[in-house]
């Protein structure tokens, strides 16, 4: 890593990386695969697919031939459901309360940058006590392109004050990586996510591989130490 780094700002994605959201995701799934008379699923089936989006989420439960029609009216089901019941059971992984602690006092921005709808991302930060805390939120229709396209990493740039050459994204999904990268941030790979089967972090391109968010304060001193 260049020793003339200087970091500013921490950017995380937010399903998977910063909060498990899963819980209300995958039941919101499936009650409306249950009212859809679809069978419900597992979750441990269906949280690698959960980075990817509610209609991935969807298509993966049914099946891929099933009536497109019909799958987005589950999605809307699930959707609708997931609106109302934001943060029922979405909590901080084990250890990212406190590592946001620590990104605070040594006087670090962090921030947002989701491929989640602003209907969602929203009232899931306000639920969450974050919007405050947060120098930037940026959700995946916050501008006209989302991950892994530049647009939202510049925009979260933007509205935190920062360069992109200051901050590291992390992230859960290959396209979290190539986001960052296109606009030359360094790049977090978090393995505690939702990652898919066959995925391969390691090929990446990721700066480094996080086995836990304890691991990311160690990064960042890893940094001023040099």
């Amino acid at each position: 890593m260049s020793t003339d780094f200087k970091l500013a700002c921490v950017l995380f994605d937010l399903d998977g990386t910063l909060v498990d959201t899963a819980p209300d995701l995958i039941a919101s799934l499936n009650r409306a695969l249950a009212a859809h008379s679809f069978e419900t699923v597992a979750p441990d089936a269906i949280r690698p697919f959960i980075s990817y989006g509610g209609a991935v989420m969807v298509r993966e439960s049914v099946g891929a031939d099933t009536d497109k029609e019909l799958q987005a009216a589950i999605l809307k089901t699930m959707l609708d459901h997931y609106q109302s019941n934001i943060a029922e059971h979405t909590a901080f992984f084990s250890g990212m309360a406190e590592t946001l602690n620590i990104i605070e006092a040594q006087g670090l921005k962090w921030g947002v940058v989701t491929n989640k709808l602003k209907r969602f991302t929203d009232p899931l930060m306000e639920a969450l006590k974050l919007t405050a805390r947060a120098a930037c939120i940026v959700s995946g229709d916050t501008t006209a392109n989302s991950k892994p396209h530049p647009e939202p990493m510049l925009e979260a740039c933007r509205q935190a004050g920062v360069q992109p050459q200051e901050c590291v994204f992390i992230g859960d999904a290959i396209h979290d990586i190539t986001a960052g990268k296109n606009v030359q941030m360094k790049t977090l790979a978090a393995l505690y996510g939702y990652l898919k089967p066959g995925d391969m972090p390691e090929t990446w391109g990721a700066d480094a591989l996080i086995a836990s968010p304890e691991q990311i304060p160690t990064w960042i001193k890893s940094l001023t130490c040099r």
